[in-house]
């Protein structure tokens, strides 16, 4: 999904989380700044969805859990006043609903790629609980991983429609033909 500045100058965390509270429209914060989440494409959503329903299914009855692309998730302080809404998340910690997760992936489309590989690489690097960033392309049958090891980060590619995404610390792997369904990708 791409985003798209609202119109008013800096606001505080405090009023975006209360305009978000009362809006129809998904906002990002970044900074002190409000950008309107532009809608997503069908692929986009089928793709996001697939992902979601392969986690969710296979963390049933596990510690991990999978969260949709309306769960909120505030970045370190450190960042300043930053939150986005990632299109899949997976949190470890019960008792967090997703405060401190574990996996995001994001479904890059050529309006967003600049920002899912820089910003908000950058800025999810900073999450001290993050094991994998995942980027997941729309257009072509390719998902980057970045995964940490110790306090550095390594970048691992999948590609072609015949590939297995490897998911780091949950022994969890997902066939692209799972991840890319009923997509123009994989459609005849």
């Amino acid at each position: 999904m791409s985003a798209v500045a609202h119109p008013t100058g800096w606001i505080s965390p405090e009023e975006y989380l209360e305009g978000e509270r009362l809006s129809e429209v998904r906002h990002e914060y970044i900074n002190g700044y409000v950008y309107a989440i532009a809608g997503a494409s069908d692929d986009h959503n089928r793709i996001a969805g697939n992902i979601f329903g392969e986690l969710r299914e296979r963390l049933r009855g596990k510690t991990c859990e999978a969260f949709g692309p309306d769960m909120k998730l505030k970045l370190p302080s450190a960042l300043g006043g930053v939150f986005y809404y990632p299109d899949v998340t997976v949190a470890c910690d019960p008792k967090d609903n997703a405060k401190y997760p574990a996996l995001i992936f994001e479904v890059m489309s050529p309006g967003t790629e600049r920002i899912d590989r820089g910003e908000k690489a950058r800025a999810y690097h900073e999450i001290t609980t993050l094991k994998a960033y995942i980027l997941v392309e729309q257009d072509r049958a390719g998902i980057t991983v970045l995964h940490r090891i110790d306090n550095d980060w390594r970048q691992e590619m999948f590609e072609g429609p015949d590939a297995v995404l490897k998911l780091p610390g949950l022994g969890i792997e997902i066939p692209f033909n799972r991840i890319y369904e009923r997509t123009r990708l994989l459609t005849p």
